[in-house]
């Protein structure tokens, strides 16, 4: 009788300490896979995160290019202005030298007609 008590005894303290290892080490492994997971959710977190500051850079990049890019529009305009009012005063200029020279033309013309006129004035008084 003492036998089988002590037999059932050690027998159900084996079960016992099995039952706990596993327990334990069930415990462990549910633990590591909880920490993985976390992990793997930081991971993802910070690449996320990573993905993200990429892109607000490129945009501001972007941004910045589009900006450059309207200034230089900006200033080729400008200097498109400046060239088309050069050639405009230059033009001006040239047609007020045509001008000028048509009207100094004209005195010649009128000067010479008047000396002919004279000249058939006196040849007529003589």
């Amino acid at each position: 009788m003492v036998l089988s008590l002590f037999l059932f005894f050690t027998k159900y303290k084996k079960e016992r300490r099995r039952k706990r290892r596993r327990r334990r080490k069930r415990r462990k492994r549910k633990r590591r896979e909880r920490e993985e997971e976390e992990e793997e959710k930081e991971e993802e977190e910070k690449e996320g995160e990573e993905e993200e500051k990429e892109e607000e850079q490129k945009k501001e990049e972007e941004k910045e290019n589009e900006k450059e890019e309207e200034e230089e529009e900006k200033k080729e305009k400008e200097e498109e202005k400046k060239k088309k009012k050069e050639e405009e005063e230059k033009e001006k200029e040239e047609e007020e030298k045509k001008e000028e020279e048509k009207e100094e033309e004209k005195e010649k013309e009128e000067e010479e007609e008047k000396e002919e006129e004279e000249e058939e004035k006196e040849e007529e008084e003589e």
